[in-house]
């Protein structure tokens, strides 16, 4: 990953300083987390997912819906917060997509969402912050 190309750039030991070992493996070395391992999954309150490397606002509640993956998936995301590239890893073509902010990598983006899009984004929970609406 190019880190010049992105407006939020940190050295290797500036990420890892700033993010857990997991986030760490998600975020800046394209893993996955465990299906159904992380509580954002199951959020439900109103509010707005963020980056948890840069805190780049990405997707809304109003978006989320239930997969059945074990991931937490979304329509749409907010404008210009998801860049995406082509991923040939593990022997297929997917989709990556990752925050236009800082770069680092959220998760897959497939073409077998609701509508109206039609499009899931099954993003790595532990990539995500939530912020709740304030009451």
């Amino acid at each position: 990953m190019d880190v010049q190309t992105y407006p939020v750039t940190r050295t290797d030991a500036e990420w890892r300083a700033l993010l857990t070992p997991e986030q760490y493996r998600v975020m800046r070395a394209h893993g996955t987390e465990r299906p159904g391992s992380c509580a954002l999954n199951y959020e439900k309150r109103d509010g707005t997912f963020t980056c948890a490397g840069c805190d780049q606002e990405l997707f809304t509640s109003t978006r989320k819906f239930e997969s059945g993956t074990g991931w937490p998936s979304f329509n749409d995301p907010l404008p210009g917060a998801i860049a995406t590239t082509v991923d040939r890893t593990l022997g297929m073509v997917r989709t990556e997509c990752h925050c236009a902010r800082c770069g680092s990598h959220l998760g897959h983006v497939f073409d077998d969402g609701p509508p109206p899009t039609h499009l899931r984004y099954c993003i790595n929970g532990v990539a995500m912050n939530f912020q709740p609406v304030a009451d």
